[in-house]
């Protein structure tokens, strides 16, 4: 929360900084979730453990990036800005890529086994 509050001015003041991060940020997520999806599928592996490996896929460790970025930049840093920015974009990202295999749900071969409630 500290670290979202000391990236608050830089976020609202320089939106096209927070744009350059955010869109290639986007085009992964969407990529890497497509990408994880398409091989499940591909595979055969049934809809439950080919979304699994289309979200693990597009999944990041932000914490991870954001405690190495204030460690080794600083708080206030671009790099810890970035390390914000990111879960800004994930959370919404994924949330719709929830609603996206929900729909894909219904091109796989319903069995006993697969039949999500």
């Amino acid at each position: 929360m500290i670290l979202f509050a000391l990236q608050g001015e830089q976020i609202t003041s320089q939106p096209w900084d927070v744009v350059r991060i955010a869109l290639p940020l986007l085009a992964y997520f969407i990529l890497m979730w497509g990408g994880g999806f398409v091989f499940g599928a591909a595979v055969g592996l049934g809809y439950e453990r080919t979304t699994t490996l289309a979200f693990t896929a597009a999944g990041n460790n932000f914490e991870l990036a954001i405690a190495v970025a204030i460690g080794t930049f600083g708080v206030t840093s671009g790099q810890a800005l970035a390390g914000v920015v990111g879960p800004l974009i994930e959370v919404p990202v994924l949330v719709a890529l929830i609603y996206v295999s929900l729909a894909l749900r219904k091109r796989f071969t319903r069995s006993p086994a697969l039949t999500v409630s």
